[in-house]
């Protein structure tokens, strides 16, 4: 797990909040039919829902995934004049799910191709975290790693190098403290240019 170990170097360096990162690596296209989806996962408990929140406002419903007792919430956000739909998955560990909620949660992943997923993780405890971030990429999802709660992590004495983490994972990183607002602008940002990027294949 060379890769792994590299990436985990990335924590004992000094916290940075800037970067570019990896947009489109995985080659995804844009379809020009209906709104453009954003997709957010993550375990319990690292405010997924307050990310949604954020980015939805008041534009958010709250529904049963059809055929099942599971909800979902789904919400529309206008972001740099365009608007995109956003969905805030159950809670998932893996991609080997075990219940009900991680298996409609990667339902979602593979049947609804968004245009971007971010990853939301609790900055505090992200070697825990990081394994569903390589099977995204490993997966060719256009993903995004949001470090949330960088606050908390950052009361703890952890230091994250933002990016080194970018450029060993491919994929852009933003650090946020979703509950007061921090990084929210920059997360908006990269969820644009996700959306937008479309690669050549050449």
């Amino acid at each position: 797990m060379a890769v792994m170990s590299r990436i985990l170097d990335a924590l004992s360096f000094g916290t940075r909040h800037k970067g570019g990162g990896g947009c489109c690596a995985d080659g995804t296209q844009i379809d020009e039919k209906g709104l453009k989806k954003v997709i957010i996962v993550g375990t319990p408990n690292v405010g997924k829902s307050v990310v949604f929140n954020s980015l939805t406002g008041a534009h958010a419903t709250v529904s049963n995934y059809p055929g099942t007792t599971v909800t979902v919430s789904r919400g529309k956000a206008r972001m740099e004049g365009l608007e995109l739909e956003v969905a805030d998955t159950p809670g998932m560990y893996s991609f080997m799910p075990i219940t009900e909620e991680e298996r409609i949660a990667r339902s979602m992943l593979f049947n609804e191709k968004p245009q971007a997923i971010v990853h939301v993780v609790d900055a505090k405890n992200l070697q825990r975290m990081l394994p569903l971030t390589l099977q995204l990429i490993e997966a060719g999802l256009p993903s995004i790693l949001d470090l949330n709660m960088m606050d908390e992590a950052e009361t703890s004495g952890i230091e994250i190098d933002v990016h080194r983490l970018e450029e060993e994972l491919g994929i852009p990183v933003v650090a946020t403290a979703a509950v007061s607002g921090r990084g929210m602008d920059l997360l908006r940002k990269r969820i644009v240019e996700r959306v937008r990027c479309q690669c050549s294949t050449d």
